[in-house]
């Protein structure tokens, strides 16, 4: 799953065909650290996200337009001011380097022709967008990196710009034979190691499929390769070079258990790919066979990388975003839940100690039937038991009486009676708070929008986890209502919602649905409130049932487990006690089922 170098090589050929000569029509920045361009050229159109986000940076085309601040950032202005209605001339990639240079021509003040180049670099967390004029001079970036930051390369107006060479590695489009032999013979390690840690532009993966496709175990090292292993992977490796010369790139992602595990611009015949004529010259076998490399599974071709990247992130980069955006949600509520959990066991130990005051109760009662056998200044007194008919021995303090010590006796059972009571109401109801920011913690991992984070930051100043900005109430209220369930339909044609969060999981069980609706939620755990509308059905079919279930083992904290086990109940029978915390509920009767959390082949309505 890496963003390498052969990957930028296929995105810069699609830039290349796609943009070359159209106009720069809007420059936006939706976040921070990502830019959105729109492109007019005759056939229509093109927008080019770019992103420089160091958990996922990207670079695609992409059909999808994102709403942007209603006041520009600095950078976007900028860019808006030297670049708008400006001219794309070219766009290259150095190598095989994770950079690409989109050269534009633009007219300035003065109706004088300029050229500027806006680099995208594509380095993980040192990922930067940077805005360059012909001289290579730095005129901003979106990532300002001082010399406090990085001693290697600053990057700031007025500064040249260059390329940081941190790693010793070779451009493998012009290595010949002997350099590639000397270079991986040089590293002892593994021979897919030494690929990628030799030659730029080479991810582990890729590593990994020159080694499968030369018929050579990737984990052997490179010590135990003879000159025709190195003859045979150089084989494999040239093609390799040709294909991205000739631009003849196969972007698709593998599959392994209907789960994408990794994507390449090049065919994965290791996970099951075909191998095209073109890579069958200069093989040894290209046979589908476990060569302690990784094999099986599926892999889906696409007819472009931008549609492949574009696919393959949308959902985690919403997901990226928004853990960013929760950040603050997160640190107040797993704070506030360590200190209730600490809390909860120490109440529990106390509970523990007062486990004896039964025992000091029956000693004061038999002291006041058999004191008068007590020996003065004795230490201990025999006693029958008539609650079990045994003979037991009561401490005695020797230099009380028998009727004294009955009275210290009961003095001790009242105290541990009374703190065993009030202990009793405090564990539970700091019981029903983990359970209530556990819950919390589960809309926070499912929340896919900031509507749904306004919700979820809504329940916390109601709980009194966060204070209320003065003039807040009219906000909180309006975003309150913007995130709505998620809406899926069954393959019976039920329609199914989940709640998203407490506030929307009582909205739906008591508001939303009837009371022939079935209601479905994950046992005795934090999870999502699912109900199925029965509109006027006589009854559910079962495997609507079922695919109910998994919504809601999918929408719990048990996601991901083999089997979950699941409460269904006709909505009817679901009670909300009074004063009960938000999604908190009641009911008595029920049945259950266990099953897994594979959401899948569940068609998704509406988020």
């Amino acid at each position: 799953m890496a963003f390498d170098g052969v990957t930028i090589a296929n995105v810069v050929t699609e830039l290349k065909k796609e943009l070359i000569g159209g106009r720069l029509y809007k420059i936006a920045q939706p976040e921070a650290d990502e830019l959105l361009l729109t492109i007019k050229q005759p056939s229509g159109q093109k927008r080019l996200l770019i992103s420089a986000d160091a958990s996922l940076p990207l670079l695609y085309l992409t059909q999808t337009n994102k709403p942007s601040p209603i006041t520009a950032p600095n950078f976007c202005m900028l860019l808006r001011k030297h670049l708008q209605n400006g001219r794309i001339t070219d766009i290259s990639q150095p190598g095989l380097e994770r950079i690409v240079h989109i050269h534009i021509e633009h007219l300035d003040e003065m109706g004088d022709l300029c050229r500027k180049t806006l680099v995208v670099e594509i380095m993980g967390k040192h990922s930067n967008i940077i805005f360059c004029d012909d001289n290579d001079i730095i005129i901003d970036s979106i990532k300002h990196i001082s010399a406090a930051v990085s001693s290697l390369r600053e990057v700031l107006p007025g500064k040249p710009y260059f390329v940081a060479h941190t790693q010793d590695k070779m451009d493998a489009l012009s290595t010949g034979q002997e350099d590639f032999q000397r270079l991986l013979s040089a590293k002892p390690q593994a021979v897919f190691k030494a690929l990628y840690g030799s030659f730029t532009g080479i991810s582990p993966i890729l590593a990994q499929e020159l080694c499968f496709q030369a018929g050579i175990d990737a984990d052997l090292p490179t010590a135990a390769l003879a000159d025709q292993d190195y003859e045979q992977l150089y084989r494999v490796f040239a093609h390799m070079c040709t294909a991205i010369r000739e631009e003849s790139f196969c972007p698709n992602i593998a599959y392994v258990n209907n789960k994408p595990v990794e994507f390449c611009a090049l065919p994965l015949t290791i996970y099951g790919y075909p191998a095209t004529d073109h890579q069958r010259q200069g093989t040894v076998s290209t046979d589908l066979v476990n060569i302690g490399q990784p094999a099986g599974g599926q892999v889906v071709p696409y007819d472009s990388m931008s549609a492949l990247l574009e696919h393959y992130y949308a959902e985690k980069n919403v997901l990226t975003r928004i853990r960013q955006k929760s950040a603050d949600l997160r640190r107040i509520v797993q704070t506030a839940l360590e200190r209730n959990v600490k809390k909860y066991d120490l109440q529990l130990r106390q509970m523990k100690d007062t486990q004896k005051r039964e025992t000091y109760r029956i000693y004061g009662e038999l002291l006041n039937t058999y004191g008068y056998s007590a020996v003065p200044g004795a230490k201990s007194l025999e006693a029958l038991n008539y609650y079990t008919d045994e003979t037991i021995t009561i401490p005695l303090d020797p230099t009380l009486t028998a009727t004294e010590n009955a009275k210290k006796y009961f003095d001790k059972y009242g105290k541990m009676k009374r703190t065993h009571e009030a202990l009793s109401q405090l564990t539970q109801e700091v019981s029903e708070e983990i359970q209530h920011l556990e819950s919390i913690a589960n809309a926070l991992d499912i929340a896919l929008h900031e509507e749904d984070l306004a919700q979820i930051k809504e329940e916390l100043i109601q709980s009194g986890y966060i204070r209320r900005k003065a003039g807040g109430q009219k906000g909180a209220k309006r975003q309150h209502t913007a995130s709505k369930p998620f809406h899926y339909l069954s393959s019976d044609g039920f329609h199914m919602y989940v709640g998203k969060n407490n506030f929307q999981n009582d909205e739906l069980t008591f508001k939303f649905a009837t009371g022939n609706d079935w209601w479905f939620h994950a046992k005795q755990m934090p999870g999502s409130h699912v109900v199925v509308k029965m509109e006027n059905a006589a009854e559910l079919p079962d495997r609507t049932f079922e695919e109910a279930a998994r919504l809601a083992a999918y929408y719990s904290k048990g996601r991901g487990q083999e089997k979950v086990e699941i409460d269904y109940i006709q909505k009817k029978h679901v009670k909300k006690p009074n004063g009960a915390k938000p999604g908190f509920v009641v009911y008595y009767t029920n049945f259950s089922m266990a099953i897994d959390s594979d959401i899948s082949k569940i068609q998704l309505i509406s988020e």
